[in-house]
C-alpha cells in the first residue's frame, strides 16, 4: 500500500479506496471524506502517515459521475447554431400570426417542435450553456426568442414528469405559442418603460384571450390553445384572465406558468438586465403567496438543479467554475467544471460537489468571471 503523509491530505477530499491507520486498522471508507475532524484525532494519536491502495479526489464518485460525458464547447457552439434557426423560424411564424395566421396549421408547429424535443432530450446540458440573445429590435424576434427558451424549460419539466412523446410535442408546441396574443396588441406596450397607465394594463390582460382565439382560428388542438389562455393564471387566484386557482388550469398551463416566468426572470428586458439563473431559481422556489404548483416547481428545480447548468459559481475550495450537468441524486450538489484546469490528460476538471466535500459557496455574476 502506499503511505500518504497526513500533512499533505486536503480536508474534504475522498479516496477511491479504503484508508488505514496501519495494515490491520482501517480508518476511512470511499464513501467517507477525510474531515478536519480525522485530522485533529491522526495529530493527538501522533500519527504522520495513512496507507491506502487508492488515490485522493475531491469528490465521492457516484455511477452518476462515473459516466457523466466530458463537456464539450463545440456542441455548445452546434447547439447555439440550433437555437438561433429555431428563433429565427418562430419570428417567421410570429410574423404569420401577426397577421391574422394564414398558412398556419399545427402540424407544421409540431412538427418542428418534435425536432426540439429531440434535441433537448440528446443536448439538454449544452442548449442550456449556449448563450442567450439579448434584447432584440423588433417584437416578433423578441417574443420568438422568450417562447422559444420557455418552449425548452417547459419540456424539461415535462420530461421530468414523465410525460410521454406525444404530449411533450402538445406542451412544447403550447409554449412555443402561449405569448401570440402579444402581437395583436400595439407594437412595443411594455418594452419601452417598465411602468404601465391603466389603459395600457387593461390592454395587457387582453392577450391571453387573443393568443388563445388565434391558436383557435387556426385549427389548434384545445391543449394548445387552453395554456395560451391560461399561462399568466395562478394557483392562489391572483392570475389573469378569468382568476383560476388550485386544480382549475390545465397542467401545460401550470408548467408553462413557471417556465414562463423563470425565463422572463433570466432574459434581458429592455428596463432592466436578466438576473442570474440561480436568483431566478430561488425566487421561484420561495413561491410567494403559493402562486405555482409545487408539483410542477419540484420538476422544475430537480431536472434544472438549485444552481442550472450555465450557472458560474465559486466553490468552497476558492475555485471558480460552471455548473454542466445536475446530479439527479441531490439538486444542491450540481456537476461543476473548474476554470482553466485539466486532468493530466488533457480533458477539462470537474467536480461532483457534495454536502461533505466540495460545494457550491456562491453563483458568480458575469463582472466576476
Amino acid at each position: 500500500m502506499k503511505e500518504f503523509p497526513v500533512k499533505n491530505i486536503k480536508t474534504g477530499c475522498f479516496f477511491t479506496d479504503t484508508v488505514y491507520l496501519d495494515a490491520g486498522y482501517p480508518l476511512l471508507s470511499p464513501e467517507m471524506a477525510f474531515s478536519e475532524e480525522i485530522a485533529a484525532l491522526l495529530d493527538e494519536w501522533h500519527f504522520e502517515a495513512v496507507l491506502s491502495n487508492g488515490t485522493e479526489r475531491e469528490f465521492l464518485e457516484s455511477d452518476y459521475s462515473k459516466n457523466l460525458v466530458q463537456n464539450d464547447e463545440s456542441k455548445i457552439e452546434q447547439a447555439r447554431a440550433f437555437l438561433d434557426e429555431l428563433e429565427t423560424w418562430t419570428t417567421k411564424l410570429f410574423i404569420k400570426f401577426s397577421t391574422g395566421g394564414g398558412g398556419i396549421n399545427f402540424e407544421m408547429v409540431a412538427e418542428k417542435v418534435s425536432q426540439l424535443c429531440k434535441y433537448v432530450k440528446e443536448n439538454r446540458k449544452y442548449i442550456l450553456q449556449a448563450p442567450k440573445n439579448g434584447v432584440r429590435a423588433d417584437d416578433e424576434a423578441y417574443y420568438a426568442t422568450h417562447c422559444v427558451w420557455s418552449a425548452i424549460i417547459s419540456i424539461i419539466i415535462g420530461a421530468h414528469l414523465k410525460l410521454p412523446n406525444h404530449r411533450l410535442i402538445e406542451l412544447g408546441a403550447a409554449a412555443l405559442c402561449h405569448e401570440i396574443g402579444m402581437l395583436k396588441l400595439p407594437a412595443g406596450l411594455y418594452r419601452e418603460k417598465s411602468v404601465l397607465t391603466d389603459k395600457e394594463k387593461e390592454l395587457l390582460i387582453m392577450h391571453p384571450k387573443l393568443g388563445y382565439e388565434l391558436l383557435k382560428s387556426c385549427n389548434f388542438p384545445p391543449a394548445v390553445c387552453v395554456p395560451a389562455l391560461e399561462h399568466h393564471e395562478r394557483e392562489n387566484g391572483s392570475g389573469y384572465p378569468r382568476g383560476l386557482s388550485k386544480d382549475r388550469a390545465a397542467l401545460y398551463s401550470k408548467i408553462i406558468m413557471v417556465a414562463g416566468s423563470y425565463v422572463a426572470m433570466t432574459e434581458n428586458r429592455p428596463h432592466r438586465d436578466a438576473r442570474m439563473a440561480y436568483e431566478g431559481i430561488t425566487d421561484l422556489l420561495k413561491n410567494e403567496s403559493k402562486q405555482y404548483d409545487e408539483s410542477v416547481l419540484r420538476a422544475f428545480v430537480l431536472s434544472l438543479s438549485i444552481y442550472p447548468i450555465g450557472q458560474d459559481v465559486e466553490l468552497s475550495n476558492g475555485r471558480k467554475g460552471r455548473v454542466i450537468d445536475t446530479n439527479p441524486e441531490d439538486p444542491r450538489y450540481p456537476i461543476v467544471q473548474i476554470f482553466n484546469e485539466q486532468t493530466p490528460d488533457g480533458k477539462n476538471k470537474f467536480i461532483e460537489t457534495s454536502a461533505t466535500g466540495v460545494f457550491v459557496a456562491r453563483p458568480l455574476g458575469k463582472d466576476e468571471i
